[in-house]
C-alpha cells in the first residue's frame, strides 16, 4: 500500500510540473506569435519598472495638483475631519494611505541591506527604484488627503482612476509572482508579500471611491466613526453643552462596537478633548448603569445578606464570596483572557529552538523562516490583545468592589450605636473607607494570580520537559523551594501590614480630631505640642513602615533573583545528569525562565497584596460587626394612631450595656399630641441624655417606648453641613416658598441673610465655619421648622443666641409656628419654663419632678435651687438699675449705625466670593521640579546614583550570563563544544552570584531612599499645615485634608517608590534588549527610531488627559471623606429627620462620581498601551524578518539570544511608556503634597528681637485703636473701625446681636484673624510685632464650643504636662468638677472618648473652666462660657471667676444680661460697629440705650415667670 501511495503522488507531482510548463510555454508561445520579445512582460524587471514609472507619474501629478488648488491653510485637523465627515470613511482612507507608505518604507530599507550585503543585480535595482516611488507617492497622497478642501463632496477623479489602476497593476504582479512562486529565493518572498498587501489595500480604497454616497449615513452610525463625531460635539463653544455632556451622557463605552472595544477607540473623544483643553468633571461621561454604585450595590448587598442571614454576623469569607457573586461573568471572563494570554505567551520559548535551527540551515521545509516569524508574529498580537483587555475588565471589576465596600461602609456609619462609636472613632472609619475600600479595589489585579502562577508553572515545565527532558524535574524543585522561603517572609509581611494599618489609624483618629479642633488648639498656643503628639504617633507607624518595606524589598531580591536560581539549578541537572546543552535548547529555557520571570517577579506584590487585602477585609468585617442601633428600642406608630405623642413606661436606659448603672432609670412619661414640655435641670442631670433616648439613641434595659408621628430634631451643638444655607434649611424637601418665607422670619434670619455676600446662596464652610454660633443654631431651628413634623425635640438651642433674639425666638417659634405641634424644649433659662404644660426637672438620670411651674414650684428643692439661682440674678439686676450711676467716662456711639442704614459704608459689600472655592488642582504636565524634589528629598538624591549603577551592574551580568551560555554552549550535537560543561555552569554560577549582591544591594537602597522620602515629605507637610492661618482651615474642608495625609502620603510610602524605580529599571532592560539585539542585526535601529518616536508621540498625545484625570481623581476623593465625616458628625440629626436613605443617595452619587474619572483613566491608559503593544509587535516582526532574510551573515545562536530577549520587547517598551505615564498619573500625589508644603504660614510664634518680658502683661490693659477685620481679601468688612479701652485689672462685656463682630474681635485678640487695619496694644506692645505663641500663651480662654479631646481627664486639663495631680484637683474642685470626677473609677485616668461625648455639654464647658483656672492669666477671655449651664451653675462660674480673676482683665461675650450685669463696663456692638461703650449703671441710666432696652425686655421675660 505504502509503495502505491508514493507511485501515486510522484504521478501526480509530475502531471502538476508538466501541466505547470505547458502553461508557460504557451504563454511563451503565444507572445512571441503575437509581439516579438514580449516574452518580457513577464520579467520582474519589466513589472516593477512598470509600477515605478506609473507611480512617478502620479507623484507629478500630485505635485502639480497640491500647487495648483492651494490647499486651506489655517484650519485644524479636528476642524478639517469634521468638514469632511461627508466623505465615506475618510479617516480609514486617510490612514490605509499612510499605512501603505509606512509598509513601503519598511520593504525600502529590506531590499536596500538585502543589496548591500548581496550585490547589486539588476533586478534589484528596479525594484529599489518601485518601492522608493511607492513610499514617496503614497505619502504624497496620504498629504493630499490631509489637506483636502472641506468644499469638495467626494474624492478627486484623479485618486478615483489611480485606485483603479493600482489595483490592476497589483493583480497581474501577484499573478506574476504565482507563476513564479516555485522560483523565488526565500528572500524574494518579500515580493510576493507586498503585492497581496498591495491587492488588499486597492480593494478597498476602490471600494470607498466608487460606493454610492447614499450609504454613507448608514455607516457613519458604526460605533468608531460615531466616536469621532461626537468628540466634535463636545468641543462646541458652548459651555452648557459641555456641562450638559458630562452631567448626562452615558460613556460611550456602553453604546461601543465590536471593533471599538477591541481597539478601546471609544476613548477617542476623551482623549482628543483632553489634548485640546484642560478636562473638567463635566467633560468626563457617566458610568453605564453595570458600573454604576446604583445598580451594582443593591446586588451586592442581596447576595451578602442571602449567604450571610439576619442574625449572623459578617465574616471576610462571606464578603469575599458575595463580592465574587456579584461580578462572577466579569471575573470569568478576565479568567479566559488570562489563560489566552499566558497560552500566547509561552509560544515563542517553544518555537524559538526550531528558530535557531532554522537560521542553522537544519530547517524542516522552505521559508520555515518567514512562517515561524509569522507564527511568532500572530502569536505576540494575541498575546497584546488579551493582555490589555485583561487588564481593563480587571480594574473594572475593581471599580464595583471599591464602589460597593464604600457604599456599605457608609450605610453602617448611619446606623451605629453610640457604645460602637467609642470603640470606632470617625478617623479610623473614615481609615477603612479611604484605605481598606482602596485595597479590596487594588486586589483586583492580583486576584487570578494565585492559580494562575500555578498555569505558568506547569506551561514552563512542559517546554523544558519537551527541550531538557529529567532537568525540569530539578527546575520544578527549584521553583518549589524558592516559593517556600517566602513562607516566613510572607507571614512576617502580614504582622508588619496589620500592625502599620494599626498605627496608621491611631494616627488617623488623631489628626481628624485636631483638624475638627484645629481653632482651640490655634487659640490655647497648644498646636505644636499637638504636632509634636502627631510626630510621636507618626514615629511607631513609621518603625512598621521601615520593618515592612526591608522586608518588601528582601522579598523582592528573592523572586527577582528566582529565574537565575532556577537556571542554575536546571543547568546544574543537565551537567550532573549528561543531558548536552544545545544553543537553542538553553535559548529556549532562558526564554520559559524569562517569561517565567514576569508571574514570580509579581508574586511578592501579589504576596503582599492578598496580605493587606486580608488585614483590610478583617478590619472591614470586624467594622460591618459592631452593634447598630437596635430597632426595637423606639415603636413607632403613624399620627393619629394614638392621643398621646410620645410614651415611655418603667424606661431604663443607658448610652453603655456594660456600665453597672443606667443613664436614665425608671422613666415614666406621657405627652400629649400639641402638649410644650420643658426639661431643666443641672450639669449632667440626664437632660440631653432624655432626648437621645426618645430619638432610640440609648440602649434600652427595660420598659416600653412609643412614639406617634413624625419627628424633628434641633442639637445642643449645631450641625451643619458644608453647602449652601437654603439646602441646610430645605434638607432635601422642595422649595415651598411661602413656608420658607415664614420659616426665616420666624427664626430671625432675614437680616443676616441681607448682609451676606450671597443671601440664602452662600456657601457655609465645612461644620459651619464661617457662621456665628448663634447663626448655625438658628439655620439648624430653621431646618427643623421647614420639616413640619409632629413632635419637635429642642436641646437648649437657646443658649448660643443672644437674649434678644432668645426672646423672639421663643416667641415666634415654640408659642408661634409650633404652637398646635408637640415640644419637648432642654433649657436652662428659667424665663422660658412658664409657657409649658409640663416641665420636666431631670436629677441624676431621674424624673426628679415633673408638673406646671406653679405646682413644682412649692413641691422639693431641686426646682427650687434653679429658680432661686434665677432670682438671684435678677436682685442683681435690680441693684445694679437704682446704684449710682460709675465715673467712667463712656463712649455713646449711634453714628456709626447711623453711618450703616444711611448706606455711608457701601464699600463693605464690594467683593463677593464664597468662602468655600473648589479645590485647587494643578494643569498642565506636572513639572520636572515636582519629581526632581522627590528624588532628592531624602540624603539630597545621593542615594539614586548607587541604586542605579546596582540595577545596570545586574542588567549586565544578567546579559552577560546568557551571553555566555549561548556563545559557550554548541549550536548542535555535531559542534564541538568550546568549553566543559562544568566549566559552562560554573561561570554562569558565578555571574548569578554577582547579580545576586547587585540587586540585593538595589533592594535595600531604593527601600531606604522611599521610605526617608516619604518620612520627610510627611514632616514638612504636617509642620506646613499645623503652622497655617486659620483662615485656610475655614476655607478647606477636613476631607481634602484627610485626603492628602492618608490616601495620598500612603501614595508616596508605597506605590510612587515603586514605580519610579520601575521606570528607572525597565528603561535600563529595554536599553539592553536594543544593545543585545543590535549585536546581531544593527539595522534593527532603524526600526527602532520611528517606532519609539511614534510612542514618545502617543504618550504625549494621552497624558495630557490622563493627567488631568488623575487629578479629578484627587478632587473627588474628598467629597467622598468629606460627606462621610459629615454623616457621622450628624447620623443623630439624620435619622431624626428620616433622611438616612437620601444620604445614602448622595453618598452613591460622589462614589459613582469618583469611579468614573478611574474607570477613564483605565480606559485610557489601555488606550495607549494597545497602540504601544502594536508598536512593539510589529517591531519585533520586523527584526525577525531582518534576521530571517540575512540569516547567512548572523551566528545563530546569538541571533536565537536576539529573539529571545526580543520577545520581551513589547512588553518592555510598553513597561516603559506605561511606568512613565503611570508615574506622571501617580506622582501627583507627591505634587499634592507639596502645594500643602506651600501653604502661606502664620506669623511667627516667636519674634526673638520682640520678646516680651516674663512677667507681660502685667497689668492687663487692652487697647484698640481704628480696628478693621475681614475674614479674607475678597470678603467685606466684619469690624469697620473701632476704637475703645479695656481698662486693666476690670471686667468688660461684650454684647450684641448675633453676627455684629463679638467673636470676630475675640479671634483678633488672638490673632486668629490679622487685622485688615488699626492694631490692638496689650500694656503697651502691639501685639502684632510679638511671636503668636507669646502672645497666646499669656492670656486664657474658655471658647463659645466647649471641646475636650481624646484621651483622659488629666491630658484634658493640662495637655502639656505643666502641672501637678494637686493642682489639677484644685482646677476641678474650682469649676464644679472634682466631686463628678472622684466617682469614677480611674479618677485622673477617667477615659474621655472623641469629642467628649461621654460628657454632657455643660461638663465640658466647665473644663474648658478648669483649664484657665490652671493658666491663671492676667487677661481671660469669655466666649459664651455659660451658655451651656443652667443658672445655679453659671451662678457658681461667675463667684470662682470674681473670686480667682479679681485683678485679671476679664472680656466677657455672652448672651445671658445677667452675665455681664456685674461688668465694669458693656460694649455692645452692631454691624461691626461700636453702639454702645460705657458702664452698666450709666448705660441703664438712659432708657433710650440699646442696653437698656435688651434688660428691659429680659425683665419682662422674668417678670412673666414671678408672676407665674
Amino acid at each position: 500500500m505504502e509503495v502505491l501511495h508514493l507511485s501515486i503522488n510522484e504521478q501526480n507531482m509530475q502531471i502538476f510540473d508538466s501541466t505547470k510548463l505547458g502553461l508557460l510555454s504557451s504563454l511563451s508561445n503565444s507572445s512571441s506569435l503575437m509581439y516579438s520579445g514580449a516574452s518580457f512582460l513577464l520579467n520582474p524587471i519589466f513589472v516593477h519598472g512598470f509600477s515605478g514609472s506609473f507611480h512617478l507619474v502620479l507623484l507629478l501629478a500630485l505635485c502639480v495638483s497640491f500647487v495648483w488648488k492651494k490647499p486651506m491653510r489655517g484650519e485644524g485637523s479636528a476642524e478639517r475631519f469634521r468638514n469632511n465627515k461627508r466623505f465615506l470613511c475618510y479617516k480609514q482612507t486617510l490612514l490605509c494611505s499612510s499605512g501603505v507608505s509606512v509598509f513601503n518604507l519598511f520593504l525600502c530599507l529590506i531590499s536596500y541591506f538585502y543589496c548591500y550585503e548581496n550585490g547589486w543585480s539588476d533586478v534589484e535595482l528596479v525594484n529599489l527604484f518601485d518601492v522608493v516611488l511607492r513610499t514617496l507617492s503614497w505619502g504624497a497622497i496620504s498629504v493630499y488627503l490631509y489637506t483636502l478642501n472641506s468644499g469638495e463632496k467626494k474624492f478627486s477623479f484623479l485618486l478615483r482612476v489611480w485606485w483603479v489602476f493600482y489595483f490592476s497593476i497589483s493583480c497581474y504582479s501577484l499573478a506574476v509572482d504565482f507563476l513564479f512562486y516555485h522560483k523565488l529565493e526565500s528572500s524574494e518572498v518579500r515580493y510576493l508579500i507586498s503585492d497581496i498587501v498591495s491587492v488588499f489595500t486597492a480593494l478597498f480604497l476602490c471600494y470607498v471611491g466608487f460606493l454610492r454616497h447614499e450609504t454613507q449615513d448608514s455607516l457613519l452610525q458604526q460605533p468608531f466613526l460615531n466616536v469621532d463625531i461626537s468628540s466634535n460635539t463636545s468641543n462646541a463653544p458652548t459651555s452648557g453643552s459641555n456641562k450638559s455632556r458630562g452631567g448626562d451622557e452615558v460613556t460611550t463605552f456602553a453604546n461601543a462596537g465590536p471593533f471599538s472595544i477591541l481597539t478601546f477607540y471609544w476613548m477617542n473623544s476623551l482623549i482628543a478633548s483632553g489634548n485640546q483643553k484642560t478636562l473638567s468633571l463635566e467633560d468626563v461621561p457617566q458610568l453605564d448603569s453595570l458600573d454604576s454604585v446604583f445598580r451594582g450595590f443593591p446586588a451586592f448587598r442581596n447576595k451578602l445578606e442571602s449567604h450571610n442571614g439576619a442574625a449572623s454576623r459578617v465574616t471576610p469569607f462571606k464578603l469575599v464570596k458575595a463580592l465574587f457573586l456579584s461580578a462572577w461573568k466579569e471575573i470569568l471572563w478576565t479568567a479566559l483572557l488570562a489563560i489566552i494570554h499566558t497560552s500566547a505567551s509561552y509560544a515563542g520559548p517553544y518555537l524559538i529552538d526550531a528558530f535557531v535551527r532554522c537560521l542553522d540551515g537544519r530547517g524542516k521545509y522552505r521559508n520555515q523562516g518567514y512562517i515561524l516569524a509569522s507564527t511568532f508574529f500572530v502569536a505576540k498580537l494575541v498575546e497584546c490583545i488579551s493582555q490589555r483587555h485583561w487588564f481593563f475588565r480587571l480594574q473594572q471589576v475593581g471599580f464595583r468592589h471599591r464602589a460597593v465596600i464604600t457604599t456599605m461602609i457608609y450605610n453602617k456609619g448611619l446606623t451605629l450605636s453610640n457604645q460602637s462609636k467609642q470603640g470606632q472613632t470617625s478617623g479610623e472609619i473614615i481609615n477603612i473607607m479611604t484605605v481598606d475600600a482602596d485595597r479590596i479595589g487594588d486586589f483586583s489585579w492580583y486576584m487570578h494570580d494565585p492559580w494562575l502562577i500555578l498555569f505558568q508553572v506547569g506551561l514552563a515545565l512542559l517546554i523544558l520537559y519537551q527541550n531538557l527532558g529529567l532537568a525540569s524535574v530539578a527546575a520544578f524543585v527549584a521553583t518549589i523551594v524558592v516559593m517556600l522561603i517566602n513562607y516566613p517572609l510572607g507571614r512576617l509581611q502580614e504582622t508588619f501590614q496589620d500592625k502599620l494599618m494599626a498605627s496608621k489609624d491611631k494616627r488617623m483618629r488623631a489628626t481628624t480630631e485636631i483638624l475638627r479642633n484645629m481653632r482651640i488648639l490655634k487659640l490655647q498656643g497648644w498646636e505644636m505640642k499637638f504636632l509634636s503628639k502627631i510626630l510621636e504617633l507618626r514615629d511607631v507607624e513609621t518603625g512598621w513602615l521601615k520593618k515592612y518595606v526591608y522586608n518588601s524589598a528582601m522579598v523582592m531580591s528573592v523572586f527577582w533573583l528566582a529565574p537565575t536560581l532556577v537556571a542554575v539549578a536546571t543547568f546544574g541537572a543537565c551537567m550532573l545528569i549528561g543531558i548536552p546543552l544545545e544553543s537553542g535548547k538553553i535559548l529556549s529555557a532562558l526564554a520559559t525562565f524569562r517569561v517565567l520571570q514576569i508571574p514570580i517577579y509579581n508574586l511578592p506584590d501579589t504576596l503582599s497584596m492578598t496580605v493587606q487585602t486580608k488585614v483590610s477585609l478583617d478590619r472591614i468585617a470586624s467594622y460591618l460587626c459592631l452593634d447598630d442601633l437596635r430597632s426595637d428600642v423606639l415603636e413607632k406608630h403613624p399620627i393619629g394612631g394614638s392621643d398621646a405623642a410620645i410614651e415611655i413606661a418603667d424606661g431604663n436606659f443607658s448610652w453603655d450595656l456594660s456600665s453597672p448603672s443606667a443613664t436614665l432609670k425608671d422613666i415614666n412619661l406621657r405627652v400629649l399630641h400639641g402638649m410644650r414640655v420643658a426639661v431643666c435641670g443641672t450639669v449632667g442631670s440626664g437632660k440631653s441624655s432624655l432626648l437621645s433616648c426618645i430619638l432610640g439613641e440609648l440602649h434600652k434595659i427595660s420598659g416600653t417606648l412609643k412614639l406617634c408621628g413624625t419627628m424633628a430634631y434641633v442639637a445642643q451643638s449645631a450641625w451643619i453641613q458644608s453647602g449652601k444655607i437654603e439646602e441646610n434649611i430645605l434638607f432635601g424637601k422642595e422649595m415651598d416658598r411661602e413656608r420658607y418665607e415664614r420659616v426665616l422670619e420666624a427664626c430671625s434670619l432675614n437680616k443676616d441673610l441681607e448682609i451676606m455676600p450671597f443671601g440664602d446662596q452662600t456657601v457655609i464652610g465645612e461644620r459651619g465655619i464661617n457662621l456665628s454660633g448663634g447663626q448655625k443654631q438658628r439655620t439648624q431651628i430653621a431646618r427643623a421648622l421647614y420639616h413640619d413634623a409632629d413632635i419637635y425635640l429642642f436641646d437648649d438651642p437657646f443658649s448660643a443666641v443672644d437674649a434678644h433674639t432668645g426672646s423672639h425666638l421663643f416667641k415666634e417659634v415654640i408659642l408661634g409656628l409650633l404652637s398646635t405641634k408637640t415640644v419637648i424644649y432642654v433649657t436652662h433659662q428659667v424665663e422660658y419654663l412658664p409657657a409649658a404644660d409640663l416641665i420636666l426637672v431631670m436629677k441624676d438620670g431621674r424624673i426628679a419632678q415633673a408638673g406646671k411651674y406653679a405646682d413644682i414650684l412649692c413641691l422639693g428643692s431641686d426646682f427650687m435651687d434653679l429658680v432661686g439661682a434665677h432670682e438671684a440674678a435678677l436682685a442683681v439686676l435690680d441693684s445694679k438699675q437704682k446704684g449710682p450711676a460709675s465715673g467712667t467716662d463712656g463712649i455713646m456711639q449711634k453714628k456709626g449705625k447711623l453711618d450703616y442704614e444711611n448706606g455711608k459704608s457701601d464699600k463693605v459689600a464690594e467683593p463677593k466670593a464664597q468662602i468655600i472655592q473648589e479645590e485647587e488642582r494643578e494643569t498642565g504636565s506636572v513639572g520636572f521640579p515636582i519629581y526632581w524634589n522627590y528624588i532628592t528629598t531624602a540624603y539630597g538624591g545621593g542615594l539614586v546614583p548607587f541604586i542605579l549603577l546596582a540595577q545596570i551592574l545586574f542588567q549586565v551580568l544578567q546579559i552577560g550570563s546568557n551571553y555566555w551560555m549561548v556563545w559557550a554552549a554548541p549550536v548542535s550535537k555535531d559542534a564541538k563544544p568550546f568549553v566543559s560543561a562544568s566549566t559552562l555552569v560554573l561561570v554562569y554560577v558565578l555571574l548569578a552570584i554577582g547579580s545576586s549582591v547587585c540587586i540585593l544591594a538595589r533592594a535595600t537602597l531604593h527601600a531606604t531612599a522611599g521610605y526617608k522620602t516619604a518620612t520627610l515629605l510627611f514632616n514638612k507637610m504636617h509642620l506646613c499645615i499645623f503652622r497655617a492661618p486659620m483662615s485656610f482651615f475655614d476655607a478647606t474642608p477636613s476631607g481634602r485634608i484627610i485626603n492628602r495625609v492618608s490616601t495620598d502620603q500612603t501614595a508616596v510610602e508605597t506605590r510612587i517608590p515603586y514605580l519610579i524605580g520601575a521606570l528607572a529599571f525597565s528603561v535600563i532592560q529595554l536599553l539592553g534588549i536594543i544593545a543585545v539585539m543590535s549585536q546581531v542585526a544593527w539595522q534593527v535601529f532603524i526600526v527602532f527610531i520611528p517606532v519609539i518616536a511614534a510612542c514618545i508621540w502617543y504618550q504625549r498625545y494621552y497624558i495630557s488627559s490622563a493627567r488631568e484625570l488623575s487629578r479629578l481623581v484627587g478632587v473627588c476623593k474628598a467629597p467622598i471623606i468629606q460627606h462621610f465625616a459629615e454623616t457621622i458628625a450628624g447620623a443623630t440629626t439624620i435619622r431624626s429627620f428620616d433622611q438616612q436613605s437620601r444620604f445614602q443617595e448622595t453618598n452613591m452619587k460622589v462614589t459613582d462620581a469618583y469611579s468614573r474619572t478611574k474607570f477613564h483613566i483605565a480606559g485610557a491608559m489601555e488606550w495607549l498601551c494597545f497602540r504601544l503593544d502594536m508598536f512593539s509587535s510589529v517591531t519585533f516582526a520586523f527584526s525577525l524578518a531582518f534576521l530571517v532574510s540575512f540569516r547567512s551573515s548572523i551566528d545563530p545562536a546569538i541571533a536565537g539570544l536576539a529573539v529571545t530577549y526580543g520577545l520581551n520587547l513589547n512588553m518592555l517598551q510598553a513597561s516603559v511608556i506605561w511606568n512613565l505615564c503611570d508615574c506622571e498619573n501617580k506622582i501627583i500625589s507627591v505634587e499634592r503634597i507639596i502645594q500643602y508644603m506651600s501653604i502661606p504660614s502664620e506669623p511667627p510664634l516667636v519674634v526673638e528681637a520682640n520678646r516680651p518680658g516674663r512677667s507681660w502683661p502685667s497689668h492687663g490693659e487692652v487697647v484698640i485703636n481704628n480696628l478693621q477685620v475681614r475674614y479674607a481679601p475678597q470678603l467685606p468688612l466684619v469690624l469697620r473701625g473701632l476704637t475703645c479701652t479695656f481698662p486693666g485689672g476690670k471686667k468688660t462685656g461684650i454684647v450684641g446681636r448675633t453676627g455684629s463682630g463679638k467673636s470676630t474681635l475675640i479671634q483678633t485678640l488672638f490673632r486668629i484673624v490679622e487685622p485688615a487695619a488699626g492694631r490692638i496694644m496689650i500694656d503697651d506692645i502691639d501685639i502684632s510685632s510679638i511671636g503668636l505663641h507669646d502672645l497666646r500663651s499669656r492670656l486664657s480662654i474658655i471658647p463659645q464650643d466647649p471641646t475636650m479631646f481624646e484621651g483622659t481627664v488629666r491630658s484634658n486639663l493640662d495637655p502639656i504636662e505643666e502641672y501637678t495631680d494637686e493642682q489639677i484637683w484644685e482646677a476641678l474642685d474650682k469649676c464644679q468638677l472634682g466631686d463628678e470626677v472622684r466617682k469614677k473609677e480611674t479618677k485622673l485616668d477617667s477615659t474621655v472618648i472623641e469629642n467628649g461625648e461621654n460628657w454632657s455639654m455643660g461638663q465640658r464647658q466647665l473644663v474648658c473652666l478648669g483649664r484657665v483656672l490652671l493658666k491663671k492669666s492676667k487677661v481671660l477671655v469669655l466666649d459664651e462660657a455659660t451658655a451651656s449651664v443652667d443658672t445655679s451653675t453659671d451662678n457658681l462660674i461667675q463667684q470662682t471667676l470674681r473670686q480667682h480673676f479679681s485683678d485679671c482683665t476679664v472680656i466677657t461675650i455672652a448672651h445671658r444680661i445677667t452675665s455681664v450685669l456685674d461688668s465694669d463696663m458693656v460694649l455692645l456692638l452692631s454691624h461691626g460697629l461700636i453702639e454702645e461703650y460705657d458702664s452698666p449703671a450709666r448705660l441703664l441710666e438712659n432708657k433710650a440705650s440699646s442696653f437698656a432696652q435688651l434688660v428691659a425686655e429680659y425683665r419682662v421675660r422674668s417678670n412673666a415667670t414671678s408672676m407665674s
